[in-house]
């Protein structure tokens, strides 16, 4: 198998200002191109792509990002740093003694910053987490097209991990709504094949669905209808 996990893309009104935020706050280079300003990730940390649209409004966001905190002092000093780079806080009903700061980038997306001494994120490095909306199910679907590890498997959420440690990428359907297999979402998940057909094929047998092929890029949705992209790389 030879899919990997490049980016989680987001659509927003100026790509270039929240790359630039981004950057700032996971002191990571940006790589501008055809397909966006990406951030890349390692073996370990996942790669961010930021896409101007003019419809990046239309449709739901579907997960939001989780940073991780050494210390009381580090968690302040990555508020105020967000702060800084364009960042605002972030009322989603937490409550006045969360322990962890909701914030939104400067494209309205959500981050958590969460408090130290969290064991669940423990040792996944800064940038901790992508958590999603999602059914059980889909959670077992990426572990498979992934080739990554099931690291929670509890009621209504999953998570998995590479085998290298890292960012976890979770799903969570605890009193959520329905989701909606037909609503555009502003977020997906962007991953390179050295064979994009035939690694489309393989995740068509896993519970995906082909929305559109190209040359070099097949569309394509998982099986909860989150979008996804399959490049050539």
């Amino acid at each position: 198998m030879g899919l990997r996990l490049e980016a989680v893309a987001f659509e927003v009104a100026d790509a270039t200002a929240v790359a630039a935020f981004w950057a700032g706050l996971l002191d990571r280079e940006v790589r501008t191109g055809p397909t966006g300003a990406l951030l890349p990730g390692d073996s370990t940390q996942v790669g961010l792509r930021f896409v101007s649209s003019e419809t990046w409004q239309v449709g739901r966001r579907r997960l939001h990002l989780h940073l991780t905190s050494s210390s009381i002092e580090h968690q302040r000093r990555t508020v105020e740093t967000s702060l800084r780079l364009g960042g605002r806080h972030l009322d989603v009903g937490q409550g006045p003694d969360a322990e962890y700061v909701v914030m939104a980038d400067p494209g309205g997306n959500e981050l958590c910053v969460i408090d130290p001494g969290n064991s669940y994120l423990a040792g996944t490095g800064y940038l901790g987490e992508v958590t999603c909306d999602g059914s059980r199910d889909v959670g077992l679907f990426w572990r498979d097209a992934l080739d990554w590890p099931l690291v929670w498997d509890m009621g209504a959420q999953t998570a998995v991990q590479s085998p290298l440690g890292g960012t976890k990428i979770s799903w969570d359907s605890w009193g959520a709504p329905p989701i909606d297999s037909r609503a555009r979402s502003r977020q997906h998940f962007d991953l390179v094949s050295p064979d994009p057909t035939g690694e489309a094929e393989r995740l068509v047998s896993l519970g995906a669905t082909l929305r559109a092929r190209s040359a070099d890029r097949v569309e394509m949705a998982d099986p909860d209808g989150n979008e996804f992209i399959v490049r050539a790389g």
